[in-house]
């Protein structure tokens, strides 16, 4: 897992070690040292150069040493372990006005040990400068043992004479070598060791990566963070247009001034259709995001006005935006840029190699031009984005990495794109360091006395030269270690699913990470809550796709599908796909998952789990024809000591409730008001099973009351079995608007619980048959409506990798909607109709409608119905269908729960409703002991006064 970070590189270490404290980081480096073993220290992984592995023992800060030690609001000042992660430090800092400046994309999972030794910039750069101009002093131990307190002016001591010979030795050189750039990230800083500069020993040591000496504290400088942030979006008819207007945006002294392309917002649109953000971006090919900030909305609104204003005789379209959530939603954009663009929108990889490259920003647009240029000599393709205000560029190219062919293509273009970078007095780092990918070009930058310079400062502090070895100096060449060309698959790469989107190979899919890390933030979005319940890098979507490229590459995991380890890290995933969607890359573990159990299990015995809850449809199909009787002594049975039997048979945890069943299930209901969904039922059997008689449906069989025409309601298993008032409920608000409500003749599955516990066989024959049964439906048109997310989604969504060739499966995603995305239809009319608006929520959202369907349906509509709304962002509850019901599971599912969504709960007036539309999140729910949960149907029959509010 820790072989790749977020390059083209792979190394496999010769260990990991996680310290807890400095101690235990000194008995580390003092084994390496006598067993003269190389070292490197790692922050978040995140690193985009390859400095980030290396065949070396890894000690992994990001795991325990992680505190915030001091902030002192005078001194303006923070002290700081390695592994603190930058958001939580900017969290600590607010309080008193203040913020530390560098922020890259990844700031709520990069650590300032990892932003130190890469010399992190961000986006505002243009405000606050780079990591190096605002790191006060260091705390590092060198290979050797030696301690040594780092900071500005005359330190005495072996190292701080050696290097204060050195710097006065090449003054003039570095004086004359180094450009004047703002963005120079390249090599080491000599600059420091200037007189003029203060002879910074903290300043030189940032940016090393890892090569001189390990960091065991930082004191880094805060700055004062308006309280307020307004963004002015400008659109231009190109990117090389929204270059040239950076230096006149410069004077007006924002904060940020980046910039995307339009490529980047064709490849968000084509990996996340539901994504409505590019939609508020105002007309062009080209954006400028130029934020500002005030002690006032209106002092910042001012000051972004004030730069589209100024940029009136330039022509560009403009928006200005002050809403946090819109600017958020426009931020999430740009910050996932590194991500979005990995993917082509015809399916195509893109990787990072020429990566960051940074030239003086009066001379940016001429540099794109010609970049461009050279891009069309080689036949490569890349899609822009970055720090336009900083004349930092960063792209994701279609290099070929799986040839010997393409890979010299590959170092052919590295070189020339290098020569360029320097032609225009750039550096060929401006934000992500050298690593592997740019440290052998740094001679087409640096003169040879400035490499031989760079050589010797790092022997000043490692004169073992075992501190990330071939890193910066006597670098790796560049075409080494490809991770794509080395580990090329040698497993059959014949999947079960389609993966469509990954051309159908499995193993192209296990390349879509890229080791950017969002899935190892703490907060916010769904992924990855084993990931934030355990804290273990193998329980994050990361870590089990590196385990899965291993596996399909053989080299070190070499038992395939049947591989312990990967069923180790798998075991933990809720399939909550929570990753499909909050990924940059659209990694979708969840598929992922079912490939593996189809693979490993096909022709074996499975888990006890994959016959009982994996095949739950088939035994609630026998249990519904049973009397109430028979089910009310089921239940009561469910209660009894047998059923530490049952779920001891069935793999279901024993710390688990078995979930009442209803006496009778929504499709025969008897009761007077559902009469007519049963006289709708035994007249819809007259259909012939492959549709033909579509006009019988026409003329609008069932209700004849329906003045909106009809709708096919999907009772699922959970519904259907489970909480049948809840589609009682639906029927009655969506007659209540007109609506004839349709149900099918027999019972319907999407195939779910069969699809996620790998048995995909069993799945494509559940889902085609229940495709023929609605086919009447589908082809008059009619709506079929969804109450369960996880199979709304399902129909949507896994539908095409089950069955890519059916063409009913082509008119899914038009034809199913959610019961909000209807009743969103209605907004104007459901206000007018409310009884009694003012009631209040919590919100629960389904894993699976975060990822497949999105809220804003379901927002409108809780609007519309007088319902003040609170929309949790809590994460995944934990129970995510079978998982938090198998043996094992039971802890970690509670774990995730107890993160947001137990607390908000608990926490919360009697009088708010919670309101979970999925079935898992509500069984969560009541099995904890909270308050009963809704669902959207029941909060609207409540309001409109109908259905079993009405009875």
């Amino acid at each position: 897992m820790y072989s790749a970070d977020a390059s083209n590189y792979r190394r496999v270490p010769i260990g990991v070690v996680a310290p807890v404290d400095e101690e235990d980081v000194a008995v580390a480096v003092a084994l390496c040292h006598a067993h003269d073993v190389p070292l490197m220290p790692r922050g978040a992984g995140t690193s985009i150069g390859g400095q980030a592995v290396n065949t070396a023992v890894v000690l992994d800060f990001s795991r325990h040493m992680t505190r915030i030690l001091e902030i002192d609001p005078q001194a303006r000042t923070a002290r700081v372990q390695p592994g603190v992660v930058l958001d939580r430090l900017r969290a600590a800092a607010q309080p008193h006005g203040l913020t530390f400046g560098p922020d890259p994309s990844t700031h709520n999972r990069c650590t300032l040990g990892g932003m130190i030794g890469n010399n992190a910039c961000g986006s505002h750069s243009v405000a606050w400068g780079k990591t190096v101009d605002n790191v006060h002093a260091m705390d590092v131990l060198t290979y050797r043992g030696e301690r040594l307190s780092l900071g500005t002016g005359q330190a005495a001591g072996r190292i701080p004479d050696a290097l204060r010979e050195l710097g006065g030795r090449y003054a003039d050189t570095v004086r004359s070598s180094f450009p004047d750039l703002t963005r120079r990230v390249s090599g080491y800083n000599l600059d420091q060791l200037l007189p003029e500069n203060g002879f910074d020993l903290a300043k030189a040591l940032v940016g090393t990566e890892g090569t001189c000496a390990t960091m065991l504290a930082a004191t880094v400088r805060l700055v004062e963070s308006p309280p307020v942030r307004a963004l002015a979006v400008l659109g231009f008819p190109d990117a090389y247009l929204a270059a040239d207007h950076v230096m006149p945006i410069r004077e007006l002294g924002p904060l940020t001034i980046e910039g995307m392309d339009a490529g980047l917002i064709a490849a968000l649109r084509a990996s996340r259709p539901n994504e409505t953000a590019s939609r508020m971006l105002p007309a062009g090919a080209g954006w400028l995001y130029v934020e500002t900030g005030g002690a006032t909305r209106a002092e910042a609104v001012a000051a972004a006005d004030a730069v589209v204003t100024a940029m009136k005789p330039y022509g560009p379209s403009s928006l200005v935006v002050s809403e946090p959530a819109r600017m958020r939603a426009l931020w999430r954009i740009r910050e996932d840029g590194a991500g979005i663009v990995t993917r082509s929108p015809d399916g195509g990889e893109a990787y990072p190699g020429w990566e960051d490259a940074a030239v003086p920003p009066e001379r940016f647009g001429a540099y794109l031009r010609e970049f461009d240029a050279l891009l069309t000599r080689h036949g490569r393709r890349g899609a822009y984005y970055g720090h336009f205000g900083d004349g930092c560029l960063h792209v994701r190219l279609d290099f070929d990495l799986l040839t010997t062919g393409g890979v010299a293509g590959f170092r052919a273009f590295m070189e020339d794109a290098a020569d360029l970078a320097v032609a225009h007095g750039g550096s060929l780092s401006g934000e992500h360091g050298d690593g592997v990918a740019r440290a052998e070009l740094l001679p087409r930058m640096y003169p040879p006395e400035v490499i031989g310079a760079f050589e010797e400062f790092k022997a000043v502090w490692d004169p073992d030269d075992r501190m990330n070895p071939e890193r910066v100096v006597r670098p790796a060449k560049l075409d080494d270690d490809l991770r794509v060309f080395v580990g090329m698959p040698t497993l059959r790469d014949e999947p079960e699913l389609a993966f469509a989107h990954d051309r159908g190979s499995f193993t192209r899919a296990t390349r879509r990470c890229l080791g950017v890390g969002k899935c190892i933030s703490a907060s916010g979005g769904v992924m990855c809550p084993s990931y934030r319940a355990t804290g273990e890098e193998m329980h994050s979507t990361r870590g089990r796709a590196r385990l899965l490229f291993e596996m399909a590459s053989g080299d070190v995991i070499t038992g395939g599908w049947d591989s312990p380890e990967v069923g180790e890290a798998l075991d933990l995933c809720l399939s909550c796909k929570g990753c499909k969607s909050d990924c940059p890359v659209g990694v979708d573990m969840a598929a992922y998952k079912t490939e593996y159990l189809a693979q490993r299990f096909r022709g074996k015995r499975r888990p006890a789990s994959h016959y009982s809850m994996g095949a739950l449809p088939r035994w609630m199909g026998l249990v519904g024809r049973l009397p109430a009787g028979a089910v009310a002594a089921l239940n009561a049975a469910a209660r009894s000591p047998l059923a530490a039997v049952a779920k001891r048979l069935g793999g279901i945890d024993p710390q688990r409730s078995i979930p009442p069943i209803a006496p009778t299930p929504f499709t025969r209901s008897a009761s007077p008001a559902r009469r007519r969904l049963a006289l709708r039922f035994r007249k819809a059997t007259m259909l012939p099973p492959q549709g033909g008689n579509v006009a019988f449906l026409n003329q609008g069989g069932g209700n004849s009351a329906g003045t909106r025409g009809r709708v096919l309601l999907w009772p699922d298993t959970f519904t259907n079995h489970f909480d049948p008032a809840v589609a009682a409920d639906a029927v009655a608000v969506l007659e209540s608007l007109g609506y004839t409500v349709e149900i099918p003749p027999r019972d319907v599955c999407c195939g779910l619980t069969w699809t996620s516990t790998g048995q995909v066989d069993t799945a494509r024959r559940v889902l085609r048959r229940s495709l023929r049964t609605i086919e009447p439906w589908l082809l008059a048109g009619v709506p079929v409506v969804g109450l369960e997310p996880s199979c709304t989604a399902a129909l949507r969504s896994d539908a095409g990798e089950l069955l890519p060739d059916e063409p009913l499966v082509a008119v899914l995603p038009e034809r199913v909607r959610t019961f909000a995305e209807l009743l969103a239809g209605h907004v104007d009319e459901l206000r007018g109709a409310v009884a009694s608006p003012g009631r209040k929520a919590l919100v629960q959202v389904h894993c699976h409608q975060h990822a497949e369907l999105g809220t804003e349906a379901d927002r409108a509509v809780m609007a519309a119905l007088g319902i003040d709304a609170e929309v949790l962002d809590s994460g995944c509850c934990g129970l995510a269908g079978n998982f938090g019901f198998e043996k094992g599971h039971y802890e970690v599912s509670m774990a995730c729960a107890e993160r947001v969504l137990l607390p908000a709960v608990r926490a919360a007036a009697p009088d708010v409703e919670v309101l979970a539309d999925g079935f898992s999140c509500r069984t969560q729910l009541r099995q904890a002991g909270t308050r009963e949960p809704v669902h959207l149907a029941t909060l609207a029959a409540r309001a409109l006064q109908v259905g079993t509010a009405r009875s």
